[in-house]
């Protein structure tokens, strides 16, 4: 489970800037909080979901992204080792142009909490460090530290008694400055390495991140029903329960003696057979199937989301993070209030960010006041990232119409011509 994410000196963000799932005592809509699951430590409630505001350019995407690159330095792959790391320094602060960016992570997982700090340029791993805090105290498990003098490592004394200096020494000197040395203890571990196995594992497989819209995730979907039918009936219940009427998902693959024959006809190499998918909708009239590429751009978007959200419903182990790039693109209000919903009553905890323009949420009496953040640039062209619980108001507030007199700030400018 996230606690919290912090970042500065990357893109849009320059001063540290941190997104809290942390709830508020004392708030109303107990539902949409739960208790993390921890050994021997007594924490606050977290939130189940956080959605942010903001006009365009104000850096909610780049929140999302900056929230991606800590998991894709953490799956590189050794033959990666020469490419650049996926880090864009602050661009209008020339003194921070060859500083590091910098996130922190602090998140639950297997019943332990933990924190992640990483420093990175383009070039390399400028310093990574890992604390545990078994029943709530500070136990530092490593950290990794380049200065001009070389880099330095230093071992906490779970990891040094449990395993020895030489395997460590070992590892250290299997770790390339792209890649983390996490990611290498764990990759060259033949043992249970608990101590770092489990927050590598959260780092890497907790999050589904859908940051560049719903395609990928659409063909997916459709290729994995596909294979399986039943599959294929979760996917149209779950579309049928945000009132799309689809009853049935059938994928069919095209003859491929017709295919070539037409390929044949018109003097062109034959194409690789694509499978097609139909859609049944059901009507007081009866039903009729409908092309995947007949439907709306809603309905598309909605196979797509539907994929990770069933992967995070069956998930193993609870604390999955779906973190979504503009939720309501292509639907209708109530859609996206019915999905938000659909995630608070489900009955294992997991967690939802996203961004939107759909104000229609804050008006919804689905969330908390310290469920919505906004995002602004201010006059350096800076990030600005505040929970509107940070700004005096009541707990049963017109967060909407509040929000659109500009109290919370985060509103658009625009300027118009004489």
């Amino acid at each position: 489970m996230l606690i919290e994410f912090s970042v500065s000196n990357f893109r849009s963000f320059r001063e540290r800037q941190t997104l809290s799932m942390v709830a508020t005592p004392r708030l109303r809509k107990r539902e949409n909080v739960f208790k993390p699951e921890l050994t021997g430590e007594k924490f606050p409630d977290l939130l189940k979901v956080a959605v942010i505001y903001g006009p365009n350019a104000s850096g909610k995407s780049n929140l999302l992204k900056a929230l991606s690159v800590v998991r894709q330095i953490a799956r590189r792959e050794p033959s990666t080792r020469d490419i650049p790391l996926p880090v864009v320094p602050f661009r209008f602060d020339a003194e921070l142009a060859n500083q590091p960016s910098l996130f922190e992570l602090h998140f639950i997982h297997s019943g332990m909490r933990y924190q992640f700090n990483l420093a990175v340029t383009s070039e390399r791993i400028v310093g990574e460090k890992l604390l545990a805090f078994p029943k709530g105290r500070e136990s530092p498990l490593y950290e990794r530290q380049h200065t001009e003098q070389g880099e330095t490592y230093s071992f906490g004394e779970q990891l040094e008694n449990s395993l020895g200096e030489d395997i460590l020494e070992a590892w250290r000197k299997l770790t390339p400055p792209r890649l983390l040395f996490i990611a290498q203890a764990v990759a060259n571990s033949s043992e249970e390495l608990t101590q770092l196995k489990a927050p590598f594992e959260w780092i890497t497989e907790s999050s589904r991140l859908l940051l560049n819209g719903m395609a990928g995730m659409a063909k997916a979907a459709q290729k994995l029903a596909g294979d399986d039918h039943l599959l294929a009936k979760t996917i149209a219940s779950f579309l049928h329960e945000v009132d799309v009427p689809i009853s049935d998902i059938r994928i069919e693959q095209p003859d491929k003696r017709e295919v070539s024959l037409n390929a044949l006809e018109q003097l062109t190499p034959p194409q690789s057979v694509q499978n097609i998918t139909f859609l049944t909708h059901k009507t007081a009239l009866g039903e009729a199937e409908l092309t995947f590429e007949d439907e709306s751009e809603g309905t598309k978007n909605l196979v797509g989301f539907c994929l990770p959200w069933l992967i995070k419903e069956v998930a193993i182990n609870s604390g999955q993070l779906l973190i979504v790039d503009e939720l309501d693109s292509s639907l209708h209000p109530k859609i996206v209030a019915a999905l938000v919903e659909k995630h608070i009553n489900d009955p294992k905890p997991s967690q939802l960010i996203f961004t939107t323009h759909d104000t229609h949420l804050m008006d919804a009496k689905l969330l908390r006041r310290d469920q919505f953040w906004i995002t602004e640039r201010d006059m350096n062209g800076a990030t600005q990232l505040r929970s509107i619980h940070d700004f005096e108001g009541r707990d049963n507030e017109d967060i909407e119409k509040r929000y659109y007199e500009g109290r919370y700030r985060g509103l658009p400018l625009i300027t118009r011509s004489q």
